[in-house]
């Protein structure tokens, strides 16, 4: 099957951040589509007001009857769903074509020049400030993003002319194998995920397969200090960057008065006196694997440094709730050990001398029995943790994994508290502190409303 010959597009797992993204991109182009999600949510109401046809329960008579013929439907699902699911039974045992969400951004890569970014940490940030730079600029760009980016209040750009699409490549699953990129960022290996890898060994190995796909005549910029090497195809550009060192590099920072400024060193051109939208200092890093980005498919340097200052950031991702002189709260995604240590760094050098708290809830038992002492580590450089139950997301409980593995191994001497997660509303009225952070992938998200509400 082919996109030419689908008219109907059905999703298994609409509501998710990025299949809810390709979705729009069927919807756009005329199709008809469907799809089934356990809950609603702000994204599916949305998909429905577009004209997606819906519904929550898991029931194969309200699938649409326009999504019931194999020859012209595609189904697209997510990992997350179950493989007893009734309606993905249903589709399988009909011989409809089937693909994830991957195979699809992978056959998007191959139509246009896939712009991805890759890594543990921070490709959300990273792809969503490329798609920005380049969607304000001469280039524009499809986007198909993991996060709603402020922005454009959207995970999800379309351009009518622009022969470039920025992805967010996923490595859960295994997923980015399928993209074809025209160049890609690789932001970070640290191991992850490794319910479905088993070793760090097997992790790094998928990243170095990976590399593998990029197109001939295509670029590669990595990190600098990853542990893994490429295996680039003959003909593949590869460029390091970092904050201090690389073919990409900052040069010349300045941070005060709530601003970062620096200048990029870059092999296809030095751009001067760049002012970060999103200013903390991790948003150095991913500015400058964006603006590679950028510069290769063609932005100018007027372009990129408006593009810089007028990002505004990406829904969870330092998301500042309340930013008063008294009193700021921000919401982070973070739930890997690495991307909350850089958390921690950047918010103790934002905020010196001020009384920090942070409330974290806890991704998966799998990731809290294998990092326990990490996340427990890196929560440490603040002074006030409140470490809440597991969010089990897609799993089951795991005999001997709590929270407390967290917990127990936190600094001596720091304040520190379990909780519920139905307490959390309690502790923030307690106040005693100056700056609040709620870190995780989990549904203590679903509090920030009212916490904000509560500290304005």
């Amino acid at each position: 099957m082919t996109l030419d010959n689908i008219k109907s597009v059905y999703f298994v797992g609409i509501g998710g951040i990025g299949m809810s993204a390709i979705a729009r991109y069927f919807l756009h182009i005329g199709l008809t589509v469907g799809g089934y999600d356990r809950t609603p949510s702000a994204l599916t109401e949305k998909l429905s007001e577009e004209g997606a046809h819906i519904h929550y329960e898991e029931n194969v008579d309200l699938i649409p009857e326009a999504c019931k013929d194999k020859e012209t439907t595609l189904v697209i699902y997510t990992p997350a769903i179950p493989a007893q699911h009734k309606e993905l039974v249903y589709f399988q045992q009909g011989g409809f074509e089937i693909q994830k969400r991957a195979q699809v951004l992978g056959t998007l890569t191959r139509t246009l020049k896939g712009l991805c970014a890759a890594g543990t940490h921070g490709k959300t940030t990273t792809s969503s400030m490329a798609a920005h730079l380049l969607h304000q600029s001469h280039v524009d760009c499809n986007a198909f993003l993991g996060g709603i980016t402020k922005n454009y209040g959207t995970n999800y750009i379309l351009s009518e002319q622009s022969p470039y699409v920025v992805i967010e490549a996923d490595e859960f699953d295994r997923s980015f194998h399928w993209l074809t990129p025209y160049a890609t960022v690789i932001t970070s290996t640290d191991a992850d995920h490794l319910d479905i890898y088993g070793t760090e060994e097997a992790y790094l190995e998928s990243f170095r397969k990976y590399t593998s796909l990029i197109q001939p005549g295509g670029f590669l910029v990595m990190h600098t200090g990853l542990k893994m090497q490429p295996n680039t195809q003959e003909g593949v550009t590869t460029y390091t960057y970092s904050i201090e060192e690389g073919d990409f590099h900052a040069e010349n920072i300045r941070i005060g008065n709530g601003e970062i400024r620096f200048d990029l060193i870059s092999p296809l051109g030095n751009i001067k006196d760049i002012n970060l939208g999103v200013p903390v200092t991790v948003n150095i890093d991913n500015g400058i694997a964006a603006m590679a980005l950028a510069q290769i498919a063609g932005a100018t340097e007027e372009e990129i440094r408006r593009g810089m200052e007028t990002f505004s950031g990406v829904d969870r991702r330092f998301d500042f709730r309340v930013r008063r002189p008294d009193m700021v709260y921000l919401s982070d995604y973070a739930h890997h050990p690495a991307e909350i240590k850089q958390a921690m760094l950047s918010i103790k050098q934002l905020y010196e001398g001020r009384r920090i708290k942070v409330i974290f809830q806890p991704h998966l038992y799998t990731r809290t029995r294998d990092f326990y002492k990490d996340f427990a580590d890196a929560l440490s450089l603040v002074d006030d943790v409140v470490v809440t139950d597991i969010y089990p997301a897609r799993e089951l409980p795991i005999e001997g994994v709590t929270s407390d593995l967290i917990y127990d191994n936190l600094r001596p001497g720091i304040q520190k508290r379990k909780c519920k997660k139905e307490e959390v509303l309690d502790i923030v009225r307690e106040g005693g502190f100056d700056v609040l952070v709620t870190l995780g992938a989990g549904d203590l998200e679903d509090y920030s409303g009212e916490i904000a509400k509560i500290l304005a």
